[in-house]
C-alpha cells in the first residue's frame, strides 16, 4: 500500500478507482439490519456491551473541572443505585452504584481538561481521550493543530479525535489531508517514546480520525475519506464532531464499516470505528451493534475495536438495563443528568 500515497497522483488514481457505492443498497442493508430482534438475554449482553463502548463526553465551553470529575465518577460507577431510587421517607440500605454496571470505556475532553479527567480517572482503567487540532471546525495552521494535540498528550490523553481539514479534501487536496493526518499521529507519541504501530506498545496516544460525514456531500466522498485516513496510519475512524446539523447515521457508519473490513483484508491492518452524535436510545444502540456483527464479525465487538461517541445514549442505556433487572421503568430522575 505504500505505493499508493507516495505521490498525489497516485493517491487519486487510487482513492477514486475505489469502488462507487450504490446508495440505494447501501441505505436498504442498513435499514435491514435496524430490523432484528434482540430480546431478553441477548437484549441485556448488547445493553452492558453498549455501555462498555461508550466514550462519556462534554465539549462544553462551560465546562468545569467539577463537572468533569462528576462526568468521571459517572464513567467508573455509571448505574447510582443498585435498585429503583427509594422513596422519601423510605431509605434503602442498597441505594448504593451498582457495581455490576461495566465502566465506560473512555472520558472525552477538550485538552485543557485532561489533566483533571486523568486525575478522577487514575487506576480505574478508563482511557482518557481529547479532542485536538482545532475541533470542531479544524481551521488551524498545522503547528496549531500540532501544539494542541502535543499539549493534550503530555497532560496524560490515551487517545487524540483530530478532526480532518474538509476544505482540503473537497478541493481534492488528498495528499495534502493525508500528510497532515501523519503529523498528527507522530504528535500522539509520547516523548522519549515511539509510536504504537512501530513497537505495539503503548507509549503513543491512539489517533482517531473524525471524517465529519455530515460536510462530505456523498457516500462515495465518505468512503474515499475512510481509506485516506486508514492509509494515513488512523486507530480509528470517527464519523462525526457532533457539533454539526448531520451527524451519524446508519447508512453511513455501515459504509465505514465495509472500508475497515476490506481494508484490513488487503492491508492486513485492523481499525476501529466510532459513530458520534445523534446516538440517544438502547434501540439505536442495538441496531448499530447488530451492524458491526453483520458487517466486521465479532472482532470488532469490543471497545478496542468499535466506540459510541455520546453522553445522552448511557441514560437511556441505564434505565433500560435497570427495566431488564427489575420488570419496572424508573423515572428520568433515576440517572444523573450531564
Amino acid at each position: 500500500m505504500a505505493d499508493v500515497t507516495a505521490s498525489d497522483g497516485a493517491l487519486r488514481r487510487f482513492l477514486h478507482g475505489l469502488p462507487g457505492v450504490d446508495a440505494v443498497g447501501l441505505q436498504a442493508r442498513a435499514a435491514a439490519l435496524g430490523t432484528r430482534s434482540i430480546k431478553t438475554t441477548a437484549k441485556a449482553y448488547a445493553i452492558d456491551l453498549a455501555i462498555s463502548m461508550i466514550d462519556l463526553t462534554t465539549l462544553e465551553g462551560a465546562d468545569t473541572p467539577g463537572k468533569v470529575r462528576a462526568l468521571c465518577a459517572k464513567g467508573i460507577h455509571p448505574d447510582p443505585l443498585r435498585h429503583a431510587p427509594p422513596r422519601l421517607g423510605n431509605e434503602s440500605p442498597d441505594a448504593e452504584p451498582d457495581r455490576s454496571a461495566p465502566k465506560v470505556a473512555a472520558i472525552c475532553v477538550y485538552p485543557d481538561m485532561v489533566a483533571t479527567a486523568k486525575e478522577a480517572l487514575a487506576g480505574s482503567g478508563i482511557h482518557v481521550a481529547s479532542v485536538a487540532t482545532a475541533f470542531p471546525a479544524g481551521r488551524a495552521a498545522l503547528p496549531v493543530k500540532l501544539a494542541d494535540t502535543r499539549d493534550a498528550v503530555a497532560a496524560g490523553a490515551d487517545e487524540i479525535d483530530m478532526v480532518i481539514d474538509r476544505g482540503a479534501f473537497l478541493s481534492g487536496r488528498y495528499l495534502e489531508v493525508l500528510e497532515e493526518i501523519k503529523a498528527v499521529k507522530e504528535a500522539c507519541a509520547r516523548p522519549g517514546g515511539t509510536s504504537r504501530s512501530e513497537t505495539g506498545g503503548r507509549t503513543a496516544a491512539h489517533l482517531k480520525v473524525i471524517l465529519e460525514t455530515g460536510e462530505l456531500q456523498t457516500y462515495d466522498n465518505v468512503r474515499r475519506a475512510s481509506w485516506l485516513a486508514m492509509l494515513a496510519g488512523a486507530d480509528f475512524i470517527k464519523t462525526s464532531t457532533g457539533k454539526v446539523a448531520v451527524n451519524a447515521t446508519p447508512p453511513v457508519t455501515l459504509l465505514m464499516l465495509e472500508a475497515v473490513r476490506d481494508f484490513r483484508a488487503q492491508a492486513g491492518v485492523q481499525v476501529g470505528v466510532k459513530p458520534a452524535g445523534g446516538i440517544r436510545t438502547t434501540k439505536d444502540a442495538i441496531k448499530y451493534l447488530v451492524m458491526v456483527n453483520e458487517t466486521v464479525g465479532e472482532d470488532w465487538l469490543t471497545a478496542d475495536w468499535f466506540r459510541f461517541g455520546a453522553s445522552s445514549l448511557l441514560d437511556d442505556l441505564l434505565m433500560q438495563r435497570q427495566k431488564l433487572s427489575t420488570g419496572r421503568y424508573s423515572g428520568p430522575d433515576y440517572v444523573t443528568v450531564d
